[in-house]
């Protein structure tokens, strides 16, 4: 069992306090910390965390609002994203959420629908995220530049998420929530921005919009109000102007629905008021029609009087039941809890009690209910008992929902991260003596290829179904939990790293010998293992789990659907932990945008000229620029190849845009960005976004990486060809493919491995493949390129054979786009006769 969940409650009211912890008690899953003074709880807060906070609005000097504010600060021990709760005394919807939105509380619920506290508790703690005082904004700029001196103005007020075309910005936005959407509707941009108002507003008619236009024509900003925009500014404009516009635009449909509502509460207390009197007049027509079960018990518990609410709470006619005793519709299980009550009232003449039961129907169907019972003295009938009996079904479903949903994965029905965490410590920090566990950390192979190209509904589909082979596999005495996305761990108490390691391969081979079905597809998966053992000498959470993925990193690493267990003493495992800290490092610059691209030419033999630039990556970390062979084996072992791609694609093709002159670059591409479905929509997008003839840009993959899947590669050759990019195939001859192959892909060049070139001079066998190569080239028509020329010996060799074109450090050196301008009068006196 999970660990309780420990819960604040700050307010001023005991008696308030007291109804929340009542209303919360019957779960028994939370360890409740009671105060009246938000600065009480602020110190508390300062030493531990909480897992919920329940705060009233009047709490001292720093009420409910700024409380909330310190928490989400980060300034506490407790996290900035714990779950936060407002019971303020007076309500309005609207108005209170959006206050709410503003200090970053998750719900509002009014004092007095305390009774709905369960479901709003088990919606809360299901969507734990990081909150955020600032509105979000979704920023749609091309220029990056403008775009963060955008972003730093708006900071104050708008969390903003910055997008630099309009596909890129429609797909950002299907996938959050934006309070505010801002983009340029210049007149140069027109077309994109109508076409991206009406593809947002189609999804979200009430979207708030604001556009920046540089026109003078009022006609065009009357149009673009009427399309839906919320607002406009017009350039030039300064930094307050777009701050005061763009929250205005955010609020406007808060302050409206907020005034209707406020007006349609006042019309609703103005009606109560003057049906006040008919309501007192009529309390006993309210008794008959109440759905509230009235019940009068004589002496011996029997039944005496009862009003029509218990025919239509449980089916049994009103004469049927007068005289029988209430323990005849009592559950089993039950019947002692309630004889012992009616027993305690009337020995004991108790003022009243409160139970919690289940009662038969007609139907033979056990609903709950909750009983309260009170002697009254009658001195004509005797001493009777009266019941009130109200049907809590509903309530007692939503009790177990959020006892299900604050342990377990809604997708799967496994155990969830929150119950990982807390299960793993707990495991931990009860381990003693000769005590052995183990942690099982599991990831699935390649199923980011299901997801991407079929969808996330079959995918989903597959991810139960993996489940359930869990459940076959394991005893019931372990755990299992979804962690998140495709990863999934095992806790195995009193279980030895041997017999671990047993049940993780025999996970790996049913995962791997199973076929998934979804609707007509049926596909075949695998899995990678990391395993490590749990110990009085390793016994810290934190620690187990980074062993765990270390060890599955090292599963993966030796090629997948195999079980590694994690050994300190493994030079492997060291290896794997220094490769994760600096593949964390390496991803962190590509996501900052912290890249430098180095050109190299690759030189026209034939017509003495630059025939196009080479891009090759740089990382700019702690101030030190790293190159490709420090960075690209951290990134392959994070499966991250594609983040460096897309970062290469983007600023290449800006790099070209901003110059003319260079005529053509060539971007490497990576196996694994060949085979994602994101890629071709990222290059179209970057090439129209930045308005750059894609005749300009080639893209080379090695022959070892095309040869891994022909297929996927001759489709990107073409889809990238029909678009008007050149290909090429780089390192020819190192994968000892055959020459079919290379008829088989139609790309424009053969670029021919530099480990051949750099010795022809002297080994006639380089020599003769180098002329071989280059001779099929020509009868495919296609271009064939050499690089390492590293002397003027090589290049004339070449020049000699008749290959097209040349690259290397003789022809020029790798170099920012700032050195290139002299590059061409250089190369032609080195490579003259």
């Amino acid at each position: 069992m999970a660990m309780p969940l420990s819960l604040m409650i700050v307010n001023a009211s005991a008696a308030e306090r007291a109804l929340i912890k009542r209303t919360l008690g019957r779960l028994e899953i939370f360890d409740v910390i009671e105060l009246s003074d938000s600065q009480q709880a602020l110190s508390i807060l300062k030493e531990r965390a909480v897992n919920l906070v329940i705060t009233g609005l009047d709490v001292g000097q720093i009420d409910g609002w700024r409380f909330s504010r310190m928490i989400r600060s980060g300034l506490l021990k407790t996290p900035k994203h714990t779950p936060i709760v407002l019971t303020p005394p007076f309500y309005c919807e609207r108005i209170a959420e959006t206050t709410a939105r503003s200090y970053g509380i998750d719900a509002v619920v009014p004092i007095e629908r305390q009774d709905l506290l369960p479901q709003i508790l088990a919606n809360v703690l299901s969507t734990q995220l990081e909150k955020s005082s600032r509105l979000s904004l979704l920023l749609l700029e091309a220029d990056n530049e403008k775009a963060q001196q955008m972003s730093n103005a708006l900071a104050l007020n708008f969390a903003v998420q910055i997008c630099h075309s309009a596909t890129e910005a429609l797909s950002t936005y299907l996938q959050g929530h934006f309070a505010i959407v801002l983009l340029d509707a210049s007149i140069a941009n027109a077309d994109s921005a109508n076409t991206l108002v009406q593809n947002i507003l189609s999804h979200n008619a009430s979207q708030a919009i604001v556009t920046i236009i540089d026109s003078q024509d009022a006609d065009y900003a009357e149009q673009l109000l009427l399309s839906g925009v919320t607002d406009f500014i017009r350039r030039p404009y300064d930094d307050a102007l777009l701050m005061k516009v763009c929250d205005h635009a955010a609020r406007r449909e808060d302050f409206i629905a907020s005034y209707s509502e406020f007006e349609k509460k006042v019309a609703q207390l103005s009606q109560s008021q003057s049906k006040y009197k008919e309501l007192y007049s009529a309390h006993q027509r309210i008794l008959m029609h109440l759905n509230t079960v009235v019940m009068e018990l004589d002496g011996q518990g029997k039944i005496r009087f009862i009003n029509p609410a218990w025919e239509s709470n449980t089916g049994f006619r009103l004469k049927q039941s007068i005289g029988k005793s209430l323990l005849d519709y009592c559950f089993e299980d039950h019947k002692q809890k309630l004889t012992a009550t009616l027993q305690a009232i009337s020995e004991t003449q108790a003022k009243r009690k409160k139970i919690e039961l289940q009662l038969w129907t007609k139907e033979k169907q056990l609903v709950w209910f909750e009983c309260r019972l009170q002697h009254v003295s009658d001195t004509a009938h005797g001493d009777i008992i009266t019941v009130s009996i109200d049907n809590i079904e509903e309530r007692k479903q939503a009790e177990l929902k959020l006892q299900h949903l604050a342990l377990h994965d809604t997708l799967t029905g496994l155990y969830n991260r929150y119950c990982f965490d807390s299960q793993l410590s707990s495991l931990c920090n009860g381990t003693q003596g000769q005590d052995e566990h183990a942690l099982i950390y599991i990831d699935l192979d390649h199923f980011k290829i299901i997801n991407d190209s079929k969808g996330h509904q079959e995918g989903d589909t597959v991810l139960k179904e993996v489940a359930e082979l869990f459940l076959q596999h394991i005893d019931e005495q372990h755990m299992i939990f979804r962690i998140g996305g495709d990863e999934f761990a095992m806790l195995l108490q009193d279980t030895s790293l041997l017999d671990a390691h047993m049940t993780a391969e025999s996970i790996c081979m049913a995962i791997d010998s199973h076929k998934f079905h979804c609707q007509d597809q049926v596909y075949s998966i695998s899995c990678s293992i990391g395993v490590t053992q749990i110990s009085v000498k390793n016994k810290d959470a934190s620690e187990c789990l980074k062993q765990a993925d270390i060890a599955l990193y090292i599963a993966k690493s030796q090629g997948r659907n195999l079980v590694h267990c994690y050994d300190a003493r493994d030079s492997q495992s060291n290896a794997m932990q220094s490769g994760l800290e600096w593949g964390h490092s390496v991803r962190s610059a590509l996501q900052q945008n912290h890249i430098e691209l180095h050109y190299q030419a690759v030189w026209d033999i034939k017509r003495s000229r630059i025939a196009y630039y080479e891009a090759l990556l740089r990382l700019k970390i702690n101030n030190e620029l790293i190159y490709p062979n420090h960075f690209i084996p951290a990134l392959e072992m994070l499966n991250d190849s594609y983040l460096m791609d897309q970062c290469v694609v983007r600023q290449s093709i800006d790099d070209l845009s901003k110059h003319p002159e260079i005529q053509r670059i060539a971007i490497n591409l990576s196996a694994q960005s060949l085979l994602d479905d994101r890629l071709l929509p990222h290059i179209k997008d970057m090439l129209q976004s930045y308005q750059v003839d894609p005749k300009r840009v080639i893209f080379e993959i090695t022959e070892s990486a095309s040869v891994g899947n022909l297929e996927a590669t001759r489709e990107m050759i073409l889809a990238l060809n029909e678009l008007g990019c050149d290909f090429s195939i780089d390192d020819f001859g190192t994968g000892f493919s055959t020459f079919d192959y290379l008829k088989r892909l139609p790309a424009q060049h053969v670029k021919i491995d530099g480990s051949f070139v750099r010795d022809m001079q002297r080994d006639p066998i380089d020599y003769a493949l180098v002329k071989a190569i280059n001779d099929i080239a020509k009868s495919l028509s296609k271009g064939s390129v050499a690089e390492y020329v590293e002397n003027k010996e090589i290049y004339n060799l070449l020049k000699e054979i008749g290959v097209d074109y040349a690259q290397g450090h003789y022809i020029a050196k790798p170099a920012p786009l700032h050195a290139l301008e002299n590059n061409q009068k250089i190369i032609a006196a080195k490579t003259s006769d």
